[in-house]
């Protein structure tokens, strides 16, 4: 069982994404939060596999939160939002969230994107990697990563994968099969000790390798 912890502040909400996650086989929610505070001390005493973490929360915001979670545990987190056009996608995503979910959000999509989250994997669409593009061209310079013992070859995978690119279209534009492309992502990761996919998009722009402009 993929066990989920939901955070949010509304319990309208919660309770209804209680009901949908208990209905779908395979997942079960171990636990409820109100806000920050409550979802990091729940994340600690229940260990689940995935969070739902809403952005604006009381005494915590989700991102706070986020962040302590992604520091302390390998729990993934899974951001939850009410706007498309969230200010905070960066900054939760920076703090180690593995993919942002609008909160009207079709339910077998949500039910979808924990089972992605849970496998490993990031929930990043093209349109959430065109909104960090531009939010790095809007920020003043900030962390360098090192792209050190990262192969030319793996900066032409890093870079895609920045640029929105699904595993398939990598492998069609470097003419490489899929296995191909899914050895040197796991190389990246361990390289660039990133969480998932979502950490690898921010690597590539803070390391310069790729340069948020609106061209990209």
């Amino acid at each position: 069982m993929t066990r989920v912890l939901i955070a949010d502040d509304q319990a309208l909400l919660r309770g209804s994404f209680r009901v949908l996650v208990d209905s779908a086989p395979g997942l079960e929610v171990v636990a409820e939060a109100s806000d920050g505070v409550e979802a990091v001390a729940l994340t600690r005493r229940e260990h689940p596999d995935v969070v739902l973490m809403d952005v604006r929360m009381p005494e915590m915001d989700g991102i706070e939160a986020t962040r302590r979670i992604c520091a302390e545990t390998t729990v993934r987190v899974l951001m939850l939002t009410t706007f498309d056009l969230d200010e905070y996608v960066y900054s939760a995503l920076r703090a180690g969230a593995s993919g942002f979910l609008l909160k009207d959000t079709r339910p077998a999509d949500l039910l979808a994107a924990i089972e992605i989250v849970a496998s490993g994997d990031a929930l990043l669409a093209p349109s959430v990697t065109r909104r960090l593009v531009a939010e790095f061209a809007r920020l003043p310079s900030g962390p360098v990563t090192r792209l050190d013992g990262v192969t030319a070859r793996e900066q032409e995978v890093l870079t895609l994968i920045a640029r929105g690119l699904s595993n398939d279209e990598i492998a069609a534009r470097l003419h490489v099969g899929i296995a191909t492309v899914k050895t040197h992502i796991g190389r990246l990761l361990h390289k660039l000790a990133a969480r998932d996919r979502a950490q690898l998009v921010i690597a590539a722009y803070e390391s310069g390798l790729v340069r948020a402009t609106a061209a990209d």
